[in-house]
C-alpha cells in the first residue's frame, strides 16, 4: 500500500546549504533559501538563482523564473510521477508563482497528498495571510512590553487586556514556582507563553546585556520558533514547549549548578528547552519508519525528530541572525551544543544517560568545574525539564497526561484507518489514560527524577518525587475504579 506520507516534510536544512547529495540522488530535489527577514524580504532572490539540482530532476517549463522564496524549505518530487509535484514548507515559506503552487498548511495533519496539480493563480490574499499574521503577532508583543513597563493604553476597551497582562506580569515574578500554571499564563498572553516567558528569562538572567543581544532580533527568533510548533498537536505545541523552558529555568537555579553554570551554559540551556521539539509532527519515530518517511531515510532512522528539532532551530538562528555578530567558532559551539542538548531528549537514549548519571553519582566524581561534565549535567536536565509533567501537582499533571494520551490515541486512528501495525501506547480500544500514566512513571520518570534528587538534593528535588508518587497513586485509583465499573457493566450484560 502505496503512502503519500512518506513524500512529505522534507527536512529542513540550515539556509544556503544544498541537498546532500545523496539525498539527490535518491530523489530529485530542489534546496533553496533567502535571506528575507522576519516580515519577508523586500527584494527576495529569484528561486532560479539558489537552485541546487541533480542531473535526473524534471522541472515545468512555465513559470519557475517568476518564483520568488520569502523563508526557507524544500521542493522535491517523486521520479516515478513526474506529473505530480511534492511540495515541504517549513514556517512561512511561500512559494508564488503564475503557475499556481501553493504551500503545505502548517495546521494540517501529515497525512496529506501534496500533488498539486493544475491550481489556479494563487492570490495575493493567500501568499500573504501568515504574514500579516505574525505582523499583528510582533505589534501586540511590544504592546504587552508597554504594558508590563506600566504604560497604560488611552483606549478605555482594552482595560481587560491590561489586567491579563498584568496577571501575566506577577506570574513573572513567581518563575521558579513548580506550581507555575502554564495554561493559565497561556491564556494571559493570548497564546504567546513561550516568545513572553523565554524573553524574560533571557533578561532576568542578564542574557541580553552580556551577548549584546538585539531586543528586536531577539522577539522576532522567539516568534519564529513559537510559529514553527504545530498549535494543532495536543501535546507537542508551543505550550510544551514553554512549560519544559519554565522547568528548565528551575533546573538552572538549583544551588548544585547554579553554583557553576556560566552565561554561556544558561543560554544553551534555554534556548535546546524553548526549541527542543520544534516542527513536531504529532506522530513519533516509529511511525515515521514504518512509513519510510524522508526524514527517517535522511537521518537513518537514529534520533529522527530530534534531529530535524535540532535543524529546525539551527535554521531559524541563521534566518533571525540573533547571533550574527559571534565568531565563527562560538557560532559553531552553539550550534553543536545545541544539538547535543536537543539529541538528549530523545527517548530510547534513556537508559544510557540514566546508567551515565547513576555511575558517576555512585562513584561521586562529577566535577562541575569541567565544562564537559557541567554539560552532561545540562542534558540530564533538559531530559528532566522535557518528561517533568508527572513531577507537576495533579491540577496540571493531569491535563498534560490526557493530552499527550489523547495525540497518542490520534496516531493510532491513522495507523488503523491505513491497515499499519499500530504504535505501542497509541490503540485507544486497549489502553487508558491511567494504564500509560502509570507505566510511564515507574518505568521511565521515577528513575530518572530519583537520581536527579540524588544529586541536587534540595526542596524542590524532593517536592517533585512526592508529587510522582501521589501522582502515581492518583492514577492507579482512577484505574480501579475504572476496572470497576467495566466489571459491573459485564455483570449488567451477563444478567
Amino acid at each position: 500500500m502505496a503512502l503519500c506520507y512518506q513524500y512529505h516534510q522534507l527536512p529542513v536544512l540550515p539556509l544556503d546549504r544544498p541537498v546532500p547529495k545523496h539525498v539527490l540522488s535518491r530523489r530529485g530535489a530542489i534546496s533553496f533559501s533567502s535571506s528575507s527577514s522576519l516580515f519577508g524580504c523586500a527584494n527576495p532572490r529569484v528561486l532560479s538563482q539558489t537552485f541546487t539540482i541533480s542531473s535526473n530532476l524534471w522541472i515545468p517549463s512555465s513559470g519557475w523564473e517568476e518564483r520568488f522564496l520569502e523563508r526557507r524549505g524544500a521542493i522535491s518530487y517523486e521520479s516515478s510521477d513526474q506529473t505530480a509535484l511534492y511540495i515541504r514548507m517549513l514556517g512561512d515559506v511561500r512559494v508564488r508563482s503564475r503557475a499556481g503552487f501553493q504551500p503545505e498548511r502548517r495546521d494540517s495533519h501529515p497525512y496529506i497528498d501534496f500533488r498539486l496539480l493544475h491550481l489556479p493563480p494563487e492570490t495575493g490574499e493567500l501568499a500573504s495571510a501568515r504574514k500579516i499574521r505574525r505582523l499583528r503577532s510582533f505589534q501586540r508583543y511590544f504592546r504587552s512590553a508597554h504594558l508590563f513597563r506600566g504604560i497604560s493604553s488611552p483606549n478605555s476597551l482594552c482595560i481587560l487586556d491590561d489586567n491579563y497582562s498584568g496577571q501575566a506580569m506577577c506570574m513573572l515574578e513567581k518563575d521558579r514556582s513548580w506550581n507555575f500554571d502554564i495554561f493559565l499564563f497561556d491564556r494571559l498572553t493570548n497564546g504567546n507563553s513561550l516568545v513572553t516567558l523565554t524573553f524574560h528569562l533571557f533578561k532576568y538572567h542578564g542574557l541580553v546585556e552580556h551577548f549584546h543581544l538585539d531586543l528586536v532580533k531577539l522577539r522576532q527568533f522567539l516568534v519564529m520558533v513559537q510559529e514553527d510548533y504545530r498549535s494543532n498537536n495536543p501535546y507537542h505545541n508551543a505550550i510544551h514547549a514553554a512549560d519544559v523552558t519554565q522547568a528548565m529555568n528551575c533546573y538552572l537555579k538549583e544551588a548544585k549548578l547554579a553554583e557553576f553554570v556560566s552565561p554561556w551554559d544558561i543560554l544553551v540551556g534555554l534556548l535546546a528547552a524553548a526549541t527542543h521539539d520544534m516542527d513536531h509532527p504529532g506522530v513519533n519515530q516509529s511511525f515515521l519508519i514504518k512509513t519510510n518517511h524522508y526524514l527517517a531515510c535522511l537521518y537513518k532512522n537514529t534520533s529522527v525528530l530530534e534531529n530535524h528539532h535540532w535543524k529546525s532551530a539551527v535554521c531559524v538562528l541563521q534566518e533571525s541572525k540573533l547571533f550574527s555578530h559571534l565568531s565563527v567558532e562560538e557560532s559553531y559551539q552553539l550550534g553543536h551544543q545545541l544539538g547535543s542538548l536537543i539529541l538528549a531528549t530523545d527517548i530510547t537514549r534513556q537508559n544510557e544517560f540514566l546508567s551515565q548519571l547513576r555511575t558517576h553519582l555512585d562513584m561521586s566524581d562529577l566535577c562541575l568545574d569541567n565544562a564537559g561534565q557541567r554539560h552532561f549535567m545540562l542534558q540530564i536536565a533538559l531530559k528532566c525539564a522535557d518528561i517533568s509533567n508527572p513531577c507537576r501537582p495533579w491540577k496540571l499533571s493531569k491535563q498534560w497526561s490526557e493530552k499527550v494520551c489523547q495525540e497518542f490515541f490520534h496516531q493510532g486512528d491513522i495507523e488503523r484507518r491505513h491497515k499499519l501495525a499500530i504504535s505501542q501506547l497509541c490503540d485507544r480500544r486497549t489502553e487508558t489514560v491511567a494504564n500509560i500514566q502509570i507505566g510511564f512513571i515507574t518505568c521511565v520518570a521515577k528513575p530518572l527524577f530519583v537520581e536527579w534528587s540524588r544529586f541536587c538534593n534540595t526542596t524542590l528535588s524532593r517536592t517533585m518525587l512526592g508529587h510522582l508518587s501521589l501522582n502515581n497513586a492518583s492514577w492507579k485509583g482512577l484505574l480501579k475504579e475504572h476496572t470497576r465499573s467495566g466489571d459491573d457493566a459485564d455483570s449488567i450484560t451477563r444478567k
